[in-house]
């Protein structure tokens, strides 16, 4: 049986690796801060199926941000549509589930929550449970040239670390390199 099952299955969505449940946690529909300081999407990184970007915010959220500073999922999947590439695979390091559902996501893109805490180097089970799920997406998507998209809030530190640690750990990049081109979210 394959690893990834269409995303409205159940995958994904109650249960994740960390077993946290999927209580929301108190707090309403804030903007992340400096959220909107930060591109929405990166570039394929080169030589890999990578491609950062910051957390989407759902619809609720709109009615706080200017109309040029909304990015939803929908806007995700129509940027990544204008650089030529699609999304295989949606990998969320976010500690929260209060920006988006996963059903918000189209069908036919597979999302996987791994709660990553922010602000600390992630754990060692966090980074095995990202090579194991970006290991298992390469091996069943060798026909195709399908995205594996990762985002924490920001699509900086979290997201940035992990696609290098996979880099240097499992593909044998030297650090200063898998550095050097990671497609670090401009500052606008």
């Amino acid at each position: 049986m394959s690893q990834w099952h269409h995303p409205r299955s159940g995958w994904g969505r109650r249960r994740d690796f960390s077993g946290r449940s999927s209580a929301k946690k108190k707090g309403g529909n804030h903007i992340p801060e400096r959220w909107k300081d930060y591109l929405p999407v990166g570039q394929r990184m080169p030589g890999t199926r990578f491609i950062a970007f910051k957390v989407p915010l759902q619809k609720s959220f709109e009615k706080k941000l200017a109309p040029e500073e909304c990015f939803s999922p929908l806007d995700l999947f129509n940027k990544i549509r204008e650089q030529n590439e699609e999304l295989g695979l949606i990998i969320d390091l976010t500690y929260t589930q209060r920006y988006y559902k996963p059903e918000d996501l189209p069908e036919t893109v597979p999302y996987l929550k791994i709660f990553t805490v922010g602000h600390q180097v992630p754990d060692d089970e966090t980074i095995f449970k990202f090579k194991h799920a970006v290991n298992g997406f390469l091996k069943e998507n060798k026909d195709n040239d399908k995205l594996i998209g990762v985002h924490c809030t920001h699509g900086l530190n979290r997201t940035g670390y992990l696609i290098c640690r996979y880099l240097i750990d499992v593909e044998g990049v030297r650090p200063d390199d898998a550095i050097e081109f990671y497609p670090l979210l401009s500052i606008q």
